[in-house]
């Protein structure tokens, strides 16, 4: 650091101060002092660092080690706002159905050295974690049973109600629903959603049948849906099994959402661009990234002051609605439902 200031012609406590994302710095003095370290090919020394300070200045994350774009959204999200307040973060992933990973990843991370560790897509495995009292646990969403929430389940409930209440609103006499796995906090928040409108409508729901996230679920839910002719409208758990169940509706030759309304849940990009376009429940992951990690540094000790947070994009509706909605048949009197497009 001493070599580091001398180069860059300031103090030794101003480098300190750059290093350790410390506010009254300008900008100028702190890209001199990081071209300095740059051209000196300097790291600060973390272990050095923590002995001194009793903190790492980094967050493990524990992620679901998957392409599904819910879990690798969010953990994008989470890793972009930590950077962003000038911490560092370690992620180690897990495995679906192998319950232990869970804790030999939580295990690795209090062993390299963290500050707090993050569930970033709860799985209720019924594992017991191996935790450190000195290391907090948040996750995001639901909680695991030994980790403290940082954001409630609530979205998940919510979205899911309005995707159902907007089908509702259009004149189906009741909304079926491909859910997740039973065994994802989120698929059953969204299970909860879709429940809640029936029974504020006064409304028995139907049997839901349970998918795995991906669209060859939902192609075989659409598959034992095309059974019933009773079926008029559908709200799929997320995008891709929605784009399963449309496929299998495709083959028979039943429209979409002439015979049938199907809504998604996720908002993935190509969701606009289906054909028919899909109505689908946006997914606010930059937003609740930036507002957990801002509980979260509020709830530790010594928390850095340097980069400020980002601040939350501004929230969108709720709900996207595409043409993939639609009146039922019975009650088709005009245009496929308000906003569509």
């Amino acid at each position: 650091m001493t070599d580091v200031a001398r180069l860059a012609g300031v103090s030794q406590k101003t480098v300190s101060r750059v290093v350790n994302n410390e506010r009254y710095v300008s900008d100028e003095v702190r890209e001199k002092v990081r071209r300095a370290a740059r051209e000196l090919g300097f790291r600060p020394n973390t272990a050095a660092r923590a002995l001194i300070t009793g903190r790492f200045g980094r967050i493990g994350v524990v992620a679901l080690g998957t392409a599904l774009y819910g879990p690798a959204s969010l953990q994008v999200a989470i890793e972009r706002a930590t950077r962003a307040a000038g911490i560092s973060v370690m992620v180690a992933n897990t495995i679906e159905g192998q319950p232990d990973s869970i804790g030999d990843a939580v295990d690795w991370l209090l062993s390299q050295g963290v500050d707090a560790i993050i569930i970033s897509e709860p799985i209720d495995e019924g594992v017991e974690l191996r935790t450190d009292p000195d290391v907090p646990v948040y996750s995001v969403g639901r909680s695991h049973p030994q980790a403290e929430n940082l954001l409630t389940g609530e979205f998940n409930a919510d979205g899911s109600r309005e995707a159902v209440e907007h089908l509702l609103d259009l004149g189906h006499a009741r909304v079926w629903h491909v859910a997740g796995p039973a065994s994802w906090f989120a698929a059953r928040e969204r299970a909860d959603g879709w429940r809640a409108a029936h029974e504020a409508h006064g409304i028995e729901a139907p049997e839901p049948i349970e998918g795995d996230w991906t669209p060859a679920s939902g192609y075989a839910a659409g598959l034992r849906l095309l059974q019933d002719p009773a079926v008029t409208a559908v709200a799929c758990a997320n995008d891709d099994m929605a784009i399963g169940l449309m496929r299998a509706y495709a083959e028979a030759g039943v429209d979409v959402p002439g015979r049938v309304s199907v809504t998604g849940f996720d908002d993935i990009p190509a969701a606009a661009y289906l054909t028919p376009p899909l109505t689908t429940v946006r997914q606010q992951f930059e937003a609740d990234a930036i507002r957990g990690l801002g509980i979260l540094l509020r709830r530790l000790p010594g928390a850095p002051t340097g980069a400020p947070l980002p601040p939350p994009p501004p929230d969108a509706p709720l709900l996207a609605v595409r043409r993939s909605t639609a009146p039922p048949p019975n009650r088709r009197n005009g245009a496929p439902g308000k906003d569509a497009r």
